[in-house]
C-alpha cells in the first residue's frame, strides 16, 4: 500500500466512533467456525496460538514464518492445512480465511495488519502497533474502511480488576486529584536474549531478506534476528515492548491519550553489546488535564518488577496484571486489595473472537493502539533527538522548535 499522508485526529475520531457499515456480508453465527491464519511463529506467537485454540470456534489453517522451523513448530500445536515463508502468499491464497493473528517481529506489524485487513480479513496484532508515528493513521484507516475488526495486543484492556480500577476507583473520584501516573518495568530479560550457536550460521530454511523487509540491508546478524527489540530498526526496545502496555493502561484508566510533550534520557550503561537500544531509560509525558505520567526500565538484574501507580491528592492506587491495591490518603488507612482471576490474554482474545460475530470494536481497538504506540514513540524520540518534544496531539504531529 503507498504511503499516504497523516490523516488529522479529527477524521480518526470520526472514523473511531462511527457505526460500522451494515454491508459486511459474511456475519459469523455463534455456532460457526472461525478460521485462523497465523503471520510470524515465534514464541509469543506460539503463546497467542495456544489461547486461540482453546476456543473450541477457533480452527487454525495457515501458519507464515520466515523462518520454517518456527512454521513447524507451531504446527504441533494443531495441523494447519497450508504454510508458508510470505504473508503476501498465505493472503493470496486464503480467500477462506476470517481471522489473522500478526505476531511479526514490530517493524512488519503496521504492514501485515494493512494487507490483512485490505484483503477483508479481522485482524488481532500484538503491540506495538506501529513503529513509528505515520504509521498508525494508516492502519487505522485500513481497519475502518474495510469494517474489520482489529484487536491490539494490550491485554490490559480486557482485564476485569483493569475495568474495576478504573470505574470504581479513578472515574468514581475517590484519588481525588489524580497529578501522576508512575511506570516501571525492570529486569526484563528478555531483552538479553543471546542467540544459540545453531544460528552462527544462517539455516537454509531462514528467508533473512524476508525478516528485513523494509530495513536497509545488512549481512546475517543471528542476534538481531534473535534479539530484534534491542535494535531501533526493528522495534523500539524497551518502550514500544513495555511501556506501550503501561502507557495504554493508564490512558484507559485516565480516559485521556493526548501527551503534549515528552522528554526522556537513558542509554547503554551495563550492556554494550551492539544493541542500540538503551539498556536504561527514563520517559516522562506531560498531558494537558494536569498530570504527568513516567517510565522507568533498566535490564540491570539488580532491581525487578513492572507495575503502575496512580497518585491522587485522596489516595493511590498500585495495579500490575495480577492485582490492585487501593490506599486511601492519611495515616493507618486500610488497603483494599482486587486480584486478577486468570492470564489477561485469555479475556483479550475472547473478546476479540466476541467482536468478530457481534462487529463491535474490541477493547484493544486499532485506534486506541495506534494512540498509545504514539505515546511510546514519543519518549523514544525525545531519548534519540536528546530534546523536549513538544507535540498537538489532535493534528499528531511534532511542533517545531
Amino acid at each position: 500500500m503507498p504511503d499516504q499522508a497523516v490523516p488529522r485526529r479529527n477524521v480518526l475520531r470520526a472514523a473511531a466512533t462511527g457505526a460500522l457499515a451494515a454491508s459486511y456480508s459474511n456475519i459469523l453465527g455463534a455456532n460457526d467456525r472461525i478460521r485462523l491464519g497465523v503471520v510470524g511463529c515465534g514464541s509469543r506467537g506460539q503463546y497467542d496460538l495456544d489461547i486461540f485454540l482453546k476456543n473450541p470456534s477457533v480452527q487454525l489453517v495457515s501458519l507464515c514464518d520466515v523462518w520454517g522451523d518456527r512454521v513447524d513448530e507451531a504446527r504441533q500445536k494443531a495441523p494447519a492445512e497450508r504454510t508458508y515463508s510470505d504473508y503476501r502468499k498465505l493472503l493470496d491464497e486464503g480467500k477462506d480465511l476470517d481471522a489473522i493473528l500478526v505476531a511479526t517481529p514490530d517493524h512488519w506489524h503496521s504492514r501485515v495488519a494493512i494487507a490483512c485487513l485490505n484483503a477483508g480479513k479481522d485482524v488481532y496484532c500484538e503491540k506495538p502497533l506501529t513503529l513509528t508515528i505515520p504509521e498508525g493513521p494508516r492502519v487505522v484507516k485500513a481497519a475502518r474502511e474495510n469494517n474489520r475488526v482489529c484487536q491490539v495486543g494490550m491485554q490490559q484492556r480486557s482485564g476485569p480488576h483493569y475495568m474495576q480500577a478504573r470505574d470504581e476507583y479513578i472515574q468514581a473520584g475517590r484519588l481525588g486529584k489524580v497529578t501522576m501516573a508512575r511506570t516501571w518495568w525492570h529486569g526484563n530479560s528478555w531483552h538479553l536474549r543471546k542467540a544459540p550457536a545453531a544460528l552462527a550460521q544462517k539455516p537454509a530454511n531462514l528467508d533473512w531478506n524476508m525478516f528485513l523487509g523494509p530495513v536497509k540491508w545488512r549481512d546475517w546478524d543471528p542476534q538481531q534476528y534473535w534479539n530484534f527489540r534491542a535494535y531501533l530498526d526493528f522495534g523500539g526496545g524497551q518502550v514500544t515492548d513495555l511501556f506501550t502496555h503501561w502507557i495504554d493502561a493508564v490512558h484507559m484508566m485516565m480516559l485521556q491519550d493526548d501527551p503534549v510533550n515528552a522528554v526522556a534520557t537513558g542509554g547503554i550503561y551495563a550492556y554494550p553489546d551492539g544493541r542500540t537500544a538503551p539498556d536504561t531509560i527514563n520517559v516522562l509525558l506531560q498531558y494537558p488535564a494536569g498530570w504527568t505520567a513516567t517510565f522507568e526500565a533498566t535490564l540491570a538484574p539488580g532491581i525487578t518488577g513492572a507495575a503502575i501507580q496512580i497518585c491522587g491528592t485522596k489516595g493511590n492506587l498500585y495495579i500490575d496484571r495480577s492485582k490492585f491495591v487501593f490506599t486511601p490518603a492519611g495515616k493507618g488507612a486500610e488497603p483494599t486489595v482486587v486480584k486478577a482471576a486468570r492470564e489477561l490474554t485469555i479475556d483479550h482474545v475472547e473478546n476479540f473472537l466476541d467482536c468478530m460475530r457481534t462487529r463491535k470494536r474490541p477493547n484493544g481497538d486499532v485506534y486506541v493502539g495506534h494512540r498509545s504506540a504514539q505515546a511510546s514513540h514519543l519518549g523514544n524520540l525525545a531519548y534519540e533527538q536528546r530534546r523536549r518534544l513538544d507535540f498537538d496531539p489532535q493534528r499528531e504531529e511534532i511542533l517545531p522548535l
